[in-house]
């Protein structure tokens, strides 16, 4: 048993019920909020590096050994989004410091930021199926508080439409995990991978997996993502950068933990189905990312798309495509994370988000121009950035294992999420300044919190290699659900 797995739930749990405290003190919970999201940063480290070292770490809360008791697991996969998550939540939050106004640091913007990660991480590192639901209740009720303060107009409309939809995809879960365990009388991930195939995946465990489908890509925003597109335009950039780049990773993880480990059996229904969901989706967000002409949707429907993806790659399901679906999650939590910050900063300095009403930025915030056009060319796959080595791994799979149109349509979705950004690129920062532009605004420390992220895109872009070796092995153990078995219930 590894206590070590606990300390990533453990570090904001405590540091936003201390935050409670310091409700008028905005300087003390922002430094108590950093030292906090830093330190998990350290702690994410040492699990991976323990991961790599010792394999498969498992934690038996209370020391009920599984599958009686709930079992915290960090797999590679597991560990690698923990770390990505980290990051991307320290980044955020410093950006947050100059963008969410202190108006929501005083209504507890701190402490509900710090329970959104305490569901994130647990949703990561669980490897029991009722505590994923639990994790997913804490990282939605945090989200829902996210997106209403503030109270304008947009966001309580968005917020109705949200927490709906949520509702309903809980109360689904909640009746998928029943129905699960009136079949095989376990919840435990690993035992569960057991006991359907030790039953057979036929008739009655079909239906529970395609609940199980419906409820996560609701989750993803997998082909049912048309609460996406408004609901993530509605909070400040801070919060839209850590929706984008978290929340709909924490639906495909679980898409990809349930089909790889238990529901597997089957790939004739329930991988062709994720397959011909994914194609939608990266269709329909393609359609999505060209029509709109404002920011904040050409953005959102990048996410979409990006989904979409992924979905593709967890479809083919070769041990290569997984690994590569690993790298490019990683890859798309960095990227997207950073591209909405950048968008929130190009919105803030027109004094708009509509397309046609912004231009000429560029002589007045080079830095942050050519640092959208590089994440640009990232989320497009270009090499050396972070996104050309998962999407390789992805299409070649693709390609492989004749899934040739899904190959088609997710070749041909990168040269939309280029043209959308490109178009964003060249209104935004070419052409004429209008009339009505706004003065010059301070933009030092939201670019300086953005270069973080920007930095790490490149890195892992230019070490590919290094990451490749850590998501190769994330893509062994996926392919190989007895690995996993064996490390939870045989230690």
């Amino acid at each position: 048993m590894n206590n070590l797995l606990v300390m990533p739930l453990l570090l904001p749990l405590c540091t936003a019920v201390a935050l409670i405290f310091l409700k008028d003190r905005i300087v003390w919970q922002r430094f108590v909020g950093a030292i906090g999201a830093l330190a998990n940063i350290a702690v994410a480290c040492l699990i991976v590096v323990q991961v790599r070292e010792k394999g498969i770490q498992t934690l038996d809360m209370g020391g009920w050994a599984p599958p009686y008791g709930i079992v915290f697991v960090a797999d590679m996969l597991a560990a690698l989004l923990v770390l990505t998550t980290a990051v991307i939540g320290f980044v955020c939050l410093l950006f947050s410091f100059r963008s969410v106004g202190e108006s929501r640091e005083r209504n507890y913007f701190h402490p509900v930021f710090q329970f959104l990660l305490v569901g994130v991480y647990g949703s990561f590192l669980t490897g029991d199926i009722f505590n994923l639901f639990v994790c997913f209740e804490v990282m939605l009720i945090s989200s829902y508080a996210l997106i209403v303060l503030g109270g304008t107009k947009r966001q309580l409309r968005e917020t109705l439409k949200y927490i709906l939809i949520n509702i309903l995809s809980s109360t689904l879960f909640v009746a998928a995990v029943a129905y699960l365990y009136a079949s095989v009388g376990t919840l435990n991930m690993a035992h569960l991978a057991e006991r359907v195939a030790e039953s057979g995946q036929g008739g009655i465990l079909n239906v529970i997996a395609v609940m199980f489908l419906l409820v996560f890509s609701l989750k993803a925003g997998l082909f049912l993502f048309f609460w996406l597109p408004g609901s993530y335009a509605a909070p400040p950039t801070a919060v839209r950068a850590v929706f984008a780049a978290l929340l709909t990773k924490v639906g495909l993880y679980a898409i990809i933990r349930t089909f790889t480990l238990i529901f597997y059996h089957e790939p004739a229904i329930s991988h062709s189905l994720i397959g011909w969901m994914a194609g939608a989706t990266m269709i329909l967000g393609s359609i999505g990312a060209i029509a709109y002409r404002d920011v904040s949707r050409v953005l959102n429907y990048n996410v979409v798309i990006a989904v979409g993806f992924i979905g593709f790659g967890v479809s083919v399901a070769t041990e290569e495509a997984l690994g590569g679906v690993a790298f490019y999650l990683m890859h798309d939590m960095v990227a997207k994370a950073l591209l909405f910050l950048l968008g929130g900063m190009i919105a803030a300095a027109a004094g708009t988000e509509k397309l046609k009403e912004m231009g000429g930025l560029i002589g007045r915030y080079p830095l942050l121009g050519w640092m959208f056009f590089a994440t640009a060319l990232a989320l497009v796959g270009v090499p050396p950035l972070s996104g050309f080595a998962g999407k390789a791994m992805i299409l070649r799979s693709g390609f492989s294992e004749g899934a040739y149109a899904l190959s088609a349509i997710g070749l041909a979705s990168s040269f939309v999420v280029l043209y959308s950004l490109m178009n964003v690129f060249r209104h935004a920062f070419w052409g004429k300044m209008p009339a009505a532009a706004p003065e010059k605004i301070g933009l030092r420390w939201s670019a300086g919190a953005a270069a973080g992220l920007f930095a790490l895109v490149v890195a892992i872009g230019l070490g590919s290699e290094w990451v490749l070796s850590y998501v190769a092995e994330a893509g062994y153990v996926l392919s190989r659900p007895e690995v996993y078995i064996d490390a939870v219930l045989r230690g």
